[in-house]
């Protein structure tokens, strides 16, 4: 068990986090949740001592072992099998066997363990990182980001890894779906707090918004009361016979105290600009054809006409051609043979990664999204880098110092300068937190244009893809269907075969899925008349709840008018009467309150159960 307490950390003026504490229990599995720059990495950093926090304590039992993925590329053996042997604990040094399973888990194969770890990309080779820390099975692991540079068959074989891990983790993702199978905690830095709740991040931002919404209902009254209180004082103050009940108000003001209004947190909110588009059909591709060896072509005889407001994903193993395609249908390189015909009024916007090179260190944000486009003004810029999080000061920052997060939204802005009505999209979570991925995922649904998305996200797949393009073996198809289909037809089948369907598929196989789907249906149907049954009686509680508060504050409302009106005609009796009326009104008011924040969060609870009931009948 590792326990936090009272920790401080601040970088300048800027407080990442103040007072925090929690613990971390045997076997649990906590998601770390919050903005970019809110301190997740820092505090990861501060676990493993590579940090030193302001104040505070963090104990770790003794001989508990922690396993922390680096980005440093340190290796010191000529083969990726021998390199990744090295994390094994000494009583496993000769376990190979367990180091073969997990790189090919990760997406390499028996010649690829025989080669040198520096002939690989960057990404591979943080993986060999990942798979040392894996196979050294430490007591805790921390995981910052681990599916960066995963394909989506890797990060699924990453997620049925870590389901079956029987210690403890800390989960730092940009991926929802992944965090939320994972999980028994989530645990938020949120308002320079520390907080963990048991469950996934849809019941961890429903419970602050519960809470959020609570306190401001509660500032707003308590300000109210406070208002009526003071004016009850100024009136009354040189009235000797009302002497003790002004001395009482003077004290239950102080009692109240003072509610601060809730800051409101920027978070990432944007949406594409649309250019219109009257045509049946965007682009056209025939017989495509691409290689950088002929010996390896990437894209062979590939066929495709995308249709406008149409969404398409592409999908496969890294390294098998995805982005490539997306750079061919760009513009950005010409194919060997056959022809891409775009329709005159496209209006092409194309995101990708590696153009974070392209960004010139010595401009400034501000600077990046005004040179993108000539129509652009430097109002236009500062109102594109204020939906990207850059408001202020922020956009006066020089590129060279941006994280990789910060540049990403960078080119996210620079997209936004031209109306479009195609865009085509290239991994565009990488480096976003899950706030600013949600806000992603809901611009490009809004967006009235036609998308063609290279991505792992399993989120972004079941939410947008309406066709799919898929790599798989060396071979390049369409899938004609979303990605919920695509998985019901078998998916990602052994992580090897893409589909029980197609050649060789026997009667039995049909009969098979249509009796999987079939009992399916019958349990999500069965889940949501209980859901019905159970949810329902909440919803009426707290809609009654609801009523009477608002029914007790018509009649507080009148009491105080009553009031107001026997202060007036100097009626004695009538202001006693009505101040043990009114007194009783607040005191029932403030009672329904709590009774509404336990209904809430008995309703938040049992919605989040079920969510978690249809969602696993969804991956089954």
């Amino acid at each position: 068990m590792i326990g936090v307490e009272n920790l401080h950390k601040s970088f300048g003026s800027q407080i990442l986090f103040e007072g925090a504490g929690f613990k971390l229990n045997p076997k649990e599995r906590i998601g770390l949740v919050g903005l970019n720059g809110h301190g997740k990495t820092t505090l990861f950093r501060i676990i493993i001592g590579e940090e030193s926090p302001d104040t505070g304590t963090i104990s770790i039992p003794k001989h508990y072992r922690i396993g922390y993925v680096r980005q440093n590329l340190d290796f010191t053996k000529d083969t990726v099998l021998k390199e990744v042997m090295t994390g094994l604990v000494s009583q496993e040094r000769g376990h190979y066997w367990k180091v073969e399973k997990v790189l090919t888990g990760l997406g390499f194969n028996k010649e690829d363990m025989q080669r040198p770890p520096f002939d690989f990309s960057g990404g591979f080779q943080v993986r060999l990182n990942l798979a040392k820390v894996l196979v050294s099975e430490p007591d805790l692991l921390l995981l910052d980001e681990p599916t960066n540079y995963l394909d989506i068959t890797s990060i699924r074989w990453v997620e049925r890894f870590l389901m079956n891990w029987p210690r403890e983790i800390m989960l730092i993702t940009h991926n929802r779906g992944l965090m939320d199978k994972l999980v028994t905690h989530t645990m938020g830095i949120y308002r320079k707090k520390v907080r963990k709740i048991a469950g996934n991040t849809e019941k961890y931002y429903a419970q602050i918004a519960q809470e959020e919404e609570v306190h401001e209902k509660t500032r707003i009254k308590d300000e109210r009361r406070c208002e009526e209180i003071e004016q009850f004082i100024e009136r009354f103050r040189a009235k000797a016979r009302l002497a003790n009940m002004v001395q009482s108000r003077i004290k239950t003001l102080a009692k109240i105290g003072k509610k601060e209004k809730l800051e409101k947190l920027k978070t990432l909110d944007f949406a594409f600009r649309s250019s219109p588009f009257l045509g049946k059909n965007v682009l056209s591709a025939r017989d495509l054809n691409f290689y950088y060896d002929s010996r390896k072509p990437l894209i062979k005889d590939f066929n495709i006409t995308i249709s406008a407001g149409e969404r398409i994903c592409v999908v496969g193993k890294n390294g098998k051609g995805k982005t490539t395609l997306l750079r061919l249908l760009a513009g950005v390189l010409r194919s060997q043979s056959g022809n891409i015909v775009l329709n005159p009024a496209v209006r092409k916007g194309f995101f990708e990664q590696t153009n974070i090179q392209n960004l010139v260190h010595t401009r400034t944000v501000e600077e990046e999204i005004l040179y993108s486009n000539s129509d652009v003004d430097r109002q236009q810029a500062r109102n594109i880098c204020g939906a990207m999080l850059f408001e202020g000061d922020k956009a006066l920052k020089k590129i060279g110092v941006l994280s990789g997060g910060e540049k990403s939204r960078v080119l996210l802005g620079k997209l936004l300068t031209t109306p479009v009505n195609l865009l085509l999209l290239d991994e565009p979570t990488n480096h976003l937190d899950l706030e600013s991925c949600d806000a992603l995922v809901a611009a490009i649904d809004r967006f009235d244009g036609t998308v063609v998305m290279v991505t792992h996200n399993e989120m972004f797949l079941k939410i947008l893809a309406e066709r799919l393009i898929v790599f798989h073996n060396d071979e390049i198809f369409l899938f004609e269907g979303g990605y919920q289909r695509f998985l019901e037809k078998g998916g990602w089948k052994d992580e090897e075969d893409v589909l029980i369907s197609g050649p060789g598929k026997t009667e039995k196989d049909n009969t098979r899925i249509k009796s999987s789907k079939k009992e399916i249906r019958r349990r999500r149907s069965e889940c949501i008349t209980e859901r019905s049954r159970i949810l329902k009686p909440l919803e009426q509680r707290l809609q009654r709840t609801e009523t009477r508060i608002e029914k007790h504050e018509k009649t507080l409302a009148e009491l105080h008018a009553d009031m107001q009106k026997a202060t007036q005609d100097s009626d004695g009796n009538r202001i006693t009467e009505l101040s043990k009326s009114i007194h009783r009104c607040q005191g029932e008011i403030e009672k329904l309150y709590d009774e509404l924040v336990k209904s809430s969060g008995v309703l938040e609870a049992q919605k989040a159960i079920f969510e978690e009931k249809l969602e696993q009948l969804e991956s089954d």
